[in-house]
Protein backbone atom coordinates (compact mmCIF):
# COMPACT_ATOMS: atom_id res chain seq x y z
CA UNK A 1 0.00 0.00 0.00
CA UNK A 2 1.46 3.26 -0.66
CA UNK A 3 0.02 6.86 1.14
CA UNK A 4 1.17 10.12 0.11
CA UNK A 5 1.64 12.37 2.37
CA UNK A 6 3.34 16.12 2.48
CA UNK A 7 4.84 15.40 -1.29
CA UNK A 8 6.26 12.36 0.12
CA UNK A 9 5.37 8.86 -1.42
CA UNK A 10 5.71 6.83 1.81
CA UNK A 11 5.18 2.48 0.95
CA UNK A 12 3.50 0.75 3.52
CA UNK A 13 4.07 -3.00 3.20
CA UNK A 14 1.13 -5.24 3.40
CA UNK A 15 1.28 -8.26 5.53
CA UNK A 16 -1.01 -10.55 7.46
CA UNK A 17 -3.82 -8.05 9.10
CA UNK A 18 -7.29 -7.97 7.02
CA UNK A 19 -8.02 -4.48 6.91
CA UNK A 20 -4.52 -3.06 6.03
CA UNK A 21 -5.85 -0.94 4.03
CA UNK A 22 -8.16 0.92 6.68
CA UNK A 23 -5.13 0.41 8.92
CA UNK A 24 -2.71 2.90 6.65
CA UNK A 25 -3.54 5.92 8.30
CA UNK A 26 -2.86 4.44 12.03
CA UNK A 27 0.68 2.96 10.62
CA UNK A 28 1.84 6.28 8.69
CA UNK A 29 1.18 7.86 12.09
CA UNK A 30 2.69 4.90 14.30
CA UNK A 31 5.30 5.07 11.90
CA UNK A 32 5.94 8.56 12.13
CA UNK A 33 5.98 8.33 16.00
CA UNK A 34 8.71 5.52 15.57
CA UNK A 35 10.70 7.74 14.07
CA UNK A 36 10.68 10.99 15.98
CA UNK A 37 10.85 8.42 19.32
CA UNK A 38 14.49 7.14 18.07
CA UNK A 39 15.49 10.47 16.62
CA UNK A 40 14.73 12.24 20.41
CA UNK A 41 16.49 9.01 21.83
CA UNK A 42 19.33 9.12 20.22
CA UNK A 43 19.03 12.76 20.93
CA UNK A 44 19.05 12.34 24.49
CA UNK A 45 22.11 10.17 24.03
CA UNK A 46 24.24 12.01 22.74
CA UNK A 47 23.35 15.17 25.50
CA UNK A 48 23.94 12.38 27.79
CA UNK A 49 27.10 11.66 26.52
CA UNK A 50 28.01 15.20 25.76
CA UNK A 51 26.46 17.15 28.49
CA UNK A 52 29.22 19.26 30.69
CA UNK A 53 29.50 21.25 33.81
CA UNK A 54 28.11 21.66 37.15
CA UNK A 55 25.31 19.83 36.66
CA UNK A 56 27.05 17.00 34.85
CA UNK A 57 26.19 14.17 37.10
CA UNK A 58 22.45 15.20 37.86
CA UNK A 59 21.63 15.56 33.94
CA UNK A 60 24.01 12.35 33.05
CA UNK A 61 21.46 10.14 34.87
CA UNK A 62 18.75 11.82 33.88
CA UNK A 63 19.86 11.83 30.49
CA UNK A 64 19.94 8.20 30.56
CA UNK A 65 16.94 7.20 32.40
CA UNK A 66 14.99 9.19 29.45
CA UNK A 67 16.99 7.89 26.52
CA UNK A 68 16.55 4.07 28.34
CA UNK A 69 12.50 5.13 28.09
CA UNK A 70 12.15 6.28 24.56
CA UNK A 71 14.05 3.16 23.15
CA UNK A 72 11.33 1.13 25.41
CA UNK A 73 8.32 3.25 23.66
CA UNK A 74 10.31 3.05 20.37
CA UNK A 75 9.58 -1.01 20.86
CA UNK A 76 6.20 -0.70 21.68
CA UNK A 77 5.22 1.32 18.99
CA UNK A 78 7.26 -0.92 16.19
CA UNK A 79 5.68 -3.86 17.48
CA UNK A 80 2.03 -2.31 17.12
CA UNK A 81 2.60 -1.71 13.20
CA UNK A 82 3.83 -5.42 12.84
CA UNK A 83 0.75 -6.34 14.78
CA UNK A 84 -0.97 -4.30 12.10
CA UNK A 85 0.24 -6.72 9.75
CA UNK A 86 2.66 -3.72 8.12
CA UNK A 87 6.80 -3.65 8.46
CA UNK A 88 7.94 -1.02 10.77
CA UNK A 89 10.76 1.71 9.71
CA UNK A 90 13.99 0.34 10.85
CA UNK A 91 16.74 2.31 8.94
CA UNK A 92 18.02 5.72 9.57
CA UNK A 93 17.36 6.81 6.34
CA UNK A 94 13.47 6.06 7.54
CA UNK A 95 13.65 7.67 10.59
CA UNK A 96 14.80 11.48 8.48
CA UNK A 97 11.87 10.90 6.47
CA UNK A 98 9.50 10.52 8.75
CA UNK A 99 10.41 12.65 11.35
CA UNK A 100 9.32 15.91 12.46
CA UNK A 101 12.12 16.40 15.19
CA UNK A 102 15.63 17.78 14.03
CA UNK A 103 18.90 15.94 15.03
CA UNK A 104 20.90 17.89 17.14
CA UNK A 105 24.20 19.39 15.79
CA UNK A 106 27.26 20.97 17.47
CA UNK A 107 26.59 19.18 20.99
CA UNK A 108 29.59 20.56 21.50
CA UNK A 109 28.27 24.62 21.63
CA UNK A 110 25.58 23.75 23.55
CA UNK A 111 25.42 24.41 27.12
CA UNK A 112 23.54 22.25 29.64
CA UNK A 113 20.57 24.48 29.58
CA UNK A 114 20.55 24.45 25.84
CA UNK A 115 20.39 20.51 26.06
CA UNK A 116 17.50 20.49 28.29
CA UNK A 117 15.53 23.45 26.64
CA UNK A 118 15.94 21.15 23.22
CA UNK A 119 14.78 18.07 25.02
CA UNK A 120 11.82 19.58 26.73
CA UNK A 121 10.95 21.11 23.29
CA UNK A 122 11.05 18.23 21.27
CA UNK A 123 8.82 16.09 24.33
CA UNK A 124 6.05 18.92 23.51
CA UNK A 125 6.46 18.33 19.91
CA UNK A 126 5.90 14.57 20.32
CA UNK A 127 3.03 15.26 22.96
CA UNK A 128 1.45 17.03 20.21
CA UNK A 129 2.66 14.21 17.40
CA UNK A 130 0.67 11.61 19.80
CA UNK A 131 -2.25 13.39 19.97
CA UNK A 132 -2.34 13.68 16.63
CA UNK A 133 -1.88 9.67 16.00
CA UNK A 134 -4.51 8.91 18.68
CA UNK A 135 -7.59 11.21 16.85
CA UNK A 136 -6.31 8.86 13.64
CA UNK A 137 -6.61 5.53 15.88
CA UNK A 138 -9.73 6.78 17.58
CA UNK A 139 -11.49 7.52 13.34
CA UNK A 140 -9.88 4.00 12.40
CA UNK A 141 -11.50 2.64 15.72
CA UNK A 142 -8.69 1.32 16.77
CA UNK A 143 -8.40 1.17 20.86
CA UNK A 144 -5.23 -0.70 21.39
CA UNK A 145 -3.49 1.94 19.45
CA UNK A 146 -5.59 4.58 21.00
CA UNK A 147 -4.45 3.39 24.46
CA UNK A 148 -1.05 3.10 23.98
CA UNK A 149 -0.76 6.46 22.38
CA UNK A 150 -2.53 8.52 25.48
CA UNK A 151 0.32 6.85 27.36
CA UNK A 152 3.02 8.14 25.24
CA UNK A 153 1.43 11.45 25.44
CA UNK A 154 0.93 11.57 29.07
CA UNK A 155 5.07 10.56 29.20
CA UNK A 156 5.88 13.16 26.80
CA UNK A 157 3.66 15.88 28.34
CA UNK A 158 5.45 15.00 31.83
CA UNK A 159 9.06 14.77 30.64
CA UNK A 160 8.42 18.26 29.20
CA UNK A 161 7.14 19.49 32.45
CA UNK A 162 10.40 18.27 34.25
CA UNK A 163 12.50 19.46 31.89
CA UNK A 164 10.89 22.97 32.00
CA UNK A 165 10.64 23.29 36.15
CA UNK A 166 14.78 22.10 36.31
CA UNK A 167 15.02 25.08 33.55
CA UNK A 168 13.15 27.56 35.92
Amino acid sequence: MTIRSNNVTERIPSGGHKSLESAGPVILALSRMVADTYVLALKTQGFHWNVRGMHFFELHKAFEGQYDALHEAVDELAERIRALGATAPATFAEFLQLTALHEARQQDKLSASDMVGTLAQDHRALEHRSREALRTAQAAGDEATADMLIGRMESHDKTAWMLDSWLQ
